[in-house]
């Protein structure tokens, strides 16, 4: 039930005495290259959504989605560095409830309808002529999220899925206890919450019941630190082994040996019992947010991205 913390961690400072350090959050801009500006589509119910679009000379277009409690602007580095590459086209959506401009915070109307919009956003960019070949992908409880893509019922709109240190779901193996402590999820509302969704009764799926400590040094406006019952268990699988199992498309998971927030060891086996095909892959001395902050990560990603690029009828 419980949507992911991004659980944020930065390279080369200390972290906070809960476990945490946010400090990778603030990407220089001199290094992490332009920031474009948002853009906006409409989905089916027509709200006005927006992503971020860096451009490249390539017919794969990746589409990555933040993690919890943020935004798309921490991407900025590695989606600038895989355009950079040629590789993909990207493209990082701010999703419903969250960025400058969310409507309401923190909430969706309902459980799957993050997983409709990022098929409104497909139909979008493939209604300008592009969009040929999609890969979708995305970080932390984003990377839970494509998951969740790939087993629902537009799964077969992407033709491969980047999963970079994903949220697996509060019961798999790879999710450490504490969560590190800074999403605070309670349970007095999500217990009885779930028991009447198990009923049909979805009258308080909109109450909020997972809250986010970040602390108030990092905070510029855009973060999103509580969520309703349905964006929580929206923003993340249902069940990872079955989404595994039906996955049939490639799929490369990245992730850093010394993950913060998840168990990093602890994917391979609890993933290739299920689908031995996902390239697996840990990066030493790599964090959780450090993952989308190094060279390395953005550079694997480009190689396996290089090798999907194909024409496509």
């Amino acid at each position: 039930m419980l949507a992911c913390p991004l659980g944020c961690s930065g390279e080369g400072s200390s972290p906070t005495p809960d476990g945490l350090d946010f400090s990778a959050l603030m990407a220089p801009d001199d290094t992490a290259g332009a920031l474009p500006p948002r853009q906006p589509y409409r989905a089916r119910d027509g709200a006005r959504l927006h992503y971020r679009h860096y451009e490249a000379d390539s017919p794969v277009w990746l589409i990555l989605i933040h993690g919890s409690a943020t935004d798309s602007v921490y991407l900025q580095r590695f989606a600038n560095a895989v355009a950079g590459a040629g590789a993909a086209q990207v493209v990082t959506p701010d999703l419903r409830g969250h960025g400058p401009s969310p409507g309401r915070r923190g909430d969706i109307a309902y459980i799957d309808q993050l997983e409709d919009d990022l098929a409104d956003l497909v139909g979008h960019l493939r209604s300008w002529g592009g969009a040929g070949r999609v890969i979708v992908g995305g970080h932390s409880s984003g990377g839970g999220l494509a998951l969740r893509f790939a087993a629902g019922e537009h799964g077969d709109l992407a033709s491969g899925y980047l999963l970079l240190a994903p949220y697996l779901g509060h019961d798999a193996p790879t999710a450490r206890p504490s969560g590190n402590g800074w999403a605070r999820p309670n349970l007095w509302r999500i217990v009885p919450i779930a028991a009447a969704n198990a009923l049909g009764i979805r009258w308080f799926n909109g109450v909020d019941v997972l809250y986010f400590d970040l602390p108030a040094r990092y905070r510029t406006g855009r973060e999103t630190l509580a969520y309703s019952y349905r964006l929580m268990t929206g923003f993340g699988p249902a069940d990872y082994r079955s989404a595994f199992a039906t996955l049939d498309a490639p799929a490369l998971l990245l992730a850093g040996a010394e993950d913060e927030a998840f168990r990093p060891e602890r994917y391979a086996p609890a993933i290739t019992p299920h689908n031995a095909a996902v390239d697996i892959e840990l990066l030493d001395g790599v964090s959780h947010l450090g993952l989308v902050m190094r060279d390395a990560t953005a550079k694997r990603a480009v190689r396996w991205l290089d090798a999907l690029r194909q024409p496509v009828d």
